[in-house]
């Protein structure tokens, strides 16, 4: 009888030091070693398996690898940590502890697909409740004359001029930062970004008003999920304006929408029933929620049916 060699792909993998580290079965001289980054594994593990040690039941193992980490060649760590396949406990370990002590961290990390909205969140209040830079005054300022403030006012309009380009240069970790602290045109900008993450940070701004709300509630090139946050934001909801203009964008959600109908008062709702940019869905139930609405009006009181 003739024997098959077990083909390459049907092997089983090896185990891998993580998983055993994680499981608590490995000696105290492979925790030693993995925690000052020394195990003959991948980049992603090693990392993984840093993160995994800084819970070590040994103090020594702990406090080693989490000086390893903060040690670490920043680019590798930032090619960890942008690696989709990146495990989530390290991402969570990053966000929640290492970006503390190594900011330059960020940008990978918020580029990182896989990365938790949750993480992202806490990423973006963190940032956001650091102060904005403020540039120093010169001595000169209060003395200003009639021709350095012209000059002041042209340089101000070439810096509105050149917004565009100088968002187009920033980093994601510097877009974030731009979104949460700038102004209103910046975030304008912004919310349209290609990064998930910078347009979330435009949402959480503390300095958003409700007029840009409103006007990020009727833009047509804005991602669905930028339209689905408004929509689930009770804050920005409350305004009338807003919820309008939400319903009345045919690129949101329509199961965000539908609910909104109701709220509606009778002649937005007939300008909706009537809106041939919005889904057929939206339309019809607009038209029967305006009809259902007329018809318990003109019932009186005192009449059953």
């Amino acid at each position: 009888m003739t024997l098959k060699a077990i083909p390459p792909d049907s092997a089983p993998n090896p185990p891998r030091i993580a998983d055993s580290l994680r499981e608590g079965v490995a000696p105290l001289p492979i925790r030693r070693k993995g925690a000052q980054g020394e195990l003959p594994v991948p980049l992603i593990e090693k990392v993984e398996i840093l993160v995994i040690l800084t819970q070590d039941p040994d103090e020594e193992v702990r406090a080693q690898a989490l000086a390893t980490l903060e040690a670490w060649p920043a680019e590798q760590l930032r090619d960890a940590l942008r690696d989709s396949s990146c495990p989530p406990a390290a991402l969570e370990f990053a966000a929640r502890h290492l970006i503390e002590r190594r900011e330059e961290l960020l940008e990978a990390l918020l580029e990182n697909p896989s990365l938790r909205p949750e993480l992202q969140d806490l990423i973006l209040s963190r940032m956001g409740s650091q102060p904005a830079s403020v540039a120093p005054r010169s001595a000169n300022d209060a003395g200003t004359q009639p021709s350095e403030t012209a000059a002041g006012e042209a340089e101000v309009a070439r810096a509105r001029e050149t917004t565009l380009q100088k968002i187009h240069r920033m980093s994601v970790a510097e877009k974030i930062k731009c979104a949460l602290t700038g102004s209103p045109e910046e975030r304008f900008i912004l919310i349209r970004d290609s990064n998930k993450v910078v347009a979330r940070a435009v949402l959480q701004s503390p300095k958003i008003s409700e007029s840009e709300v409103e006007a990020y509630a009727s833009m047509k090139n804005v991602t669905e999920e930028i339209l689905r946050l408004l929509a689930l934001n009770r804050a920005f909801m409350k305004s009338y304006s807003v919820l309008r203009a939400l319903v009345n964008n045919p690129r949101a959600p329509l199961d965000m929408t539908l609910p909104l109908i109701h709220r509606l008062n009778e002649r937005d709702m007939r300008n909706l029933a009537i809106n041939k940019n919005v889904p057929d869905a939206l339309r019809t139930t607009a038209a029967k929620t305006l009809t259902a609405r007329q018809s318990a009006r003109s019932v009186s009181p005192g009449r059953k049916h």
